[in-house]
């Protein structure tokens, strides 16, 4: 479930609990007249099942709550009530798979911002990978994969790109053509400084690494595990199993073949930097499609889904009157 505080002006209330009030999806509706002060309205609490959540934020979205209002929602974990399990019910597909896009849009925003954090973990998580590609480390390979937030910013450009939205968009690759060399820097500056202190050596970057050495060697496979980690790591974005990005593990090899690059480059072997490059590209090339074509066929499935939501005649007149009221907004423009 999840619950919604939503603060109407006095005027739309009616409306707005009508609407409310004849979605099966809807229950537990608390009502506060006059409660709001900033804005000032009325406050209106309810919870609805997760499956369908969408349909009823897009209707109050289109009664412009979110305008002349407020709408707040929050995750609901436990829920002791027989009205919330008929809503779910009566909600269509499972709440596990659904997909509530306004959540969704919140959940990369913050994450696909170029921030000082967002650059700290960047540079952190490749100065990390490429201790562990030097060392031929496993163990370190994957600390950094959980240390890195590239895929915030990869998340926000998949949902960007299927909502045809040019500045989230913007936002996200800056986020990626800055966090990625930054952090290189950072690497090849310390490569260089363990280098002096005699902690690491060329040598060592050339010798055989068995368990590491897939990392600047791409083929056909490595864009095919990038694909399939770029659908898990959507589903993981979009699945209320999911309580943050978790996407970092499921990268593969961005952030590693980010480090061996940038050791590579440090330390001049040029051949396995440009196979590193590749391996980069190829990764995030993939986890990008795969999680655009995992979004449009959620958006897809679920507008079918919610075709059949049950609604009541009372819920039902109030959407139409909203797309009248749009209509005639649009025309008076």
């Amino acid at each position: 479930m999840l619950h919604l505080r939503l603060i109407v002006p006095a005027g739309l209330s009616d409306d707005v609990l009508g609407f409310l009030e004849g979605d099966a999806a809807v229950t537990n509706i608390v009502v506060l007249p006059g409660a709001g002060r900033e804005p000032a309205g009325d406050v209106i609490l309810c919870d609805v099942a997760r499956e369908g959540a969408s349909g009823v934020l897009q209707c109050l979205r289109e009664l412009r709550v979110d305008k002349v209002g407020s709408i707040a929602m929050e995750s609901v974990d436990v829920s002791l009530s027989e009205a919330a399990r008929q809503a779910s019910k009566a909600a269509p597909g499972h709440g596990v798979d659904a997909v509530v896009w306004e959540e969704v849009e919140a959940r990369t925003h913050e994450e696909a911002t170029l921030s000082v954090t967002y650059l700290i973990f960047m540079t952190v998580a490749i100065m990390i990978a490429g201790v562990g590609v030097v060392f031929d480390q496993p163990i370190l390979i994957v600390g950094a994969m959980v240390v890195g937030p590239e895929f915030g910013p990869l998340a926000g450009l998949c949902v960007a790109l299927i909502q045809r939205r040019l500045q989230p968009a913007a936002r996200s690759l800056v986020a990626l053509l800055v966090g990625f060399p930054v952090g290189m820097v950072g690497t090849v500056l310390l490569t260089w400084l363990m280098t002096w202190w005699e902690l690491m050596s060329r040598d060592l970057l050339l010798a055989d690494r068995p368990l590491t050495e897939f990392i600047w060697q791409p083929d056909a496979t490595s864009w095919i595990v990038g694909f399939l980690a770029g659908i898990a790591g959507m589903l993981s974005l979009t699945s209320s199993k999911s309580g943050a990005l978790v996407g970092v593990l499921i990268s593969v090899t961005t952030v590693p073949a980010a480090a061996n690059a940038a050791v590579a480059v440090a330390y001049g072997v040029w051949d396995e930097a440009w196979g590193s490059a590749v391996q980069l590209g190829l990764n995030l090339s993939a986890i990008v499609v795969a999680g655009t074509l995992t979004l449009i066929l959620q958006r897809l499935w679920w507008s079918r889904r919610s075709m059949h939501a049950p609604r009541t005649p009372v819920a039902l007149a109030v959407a139409r009157r909203a797309a009248a009221r749009r209509r005639a907004e649009k025309r008076e423009r």
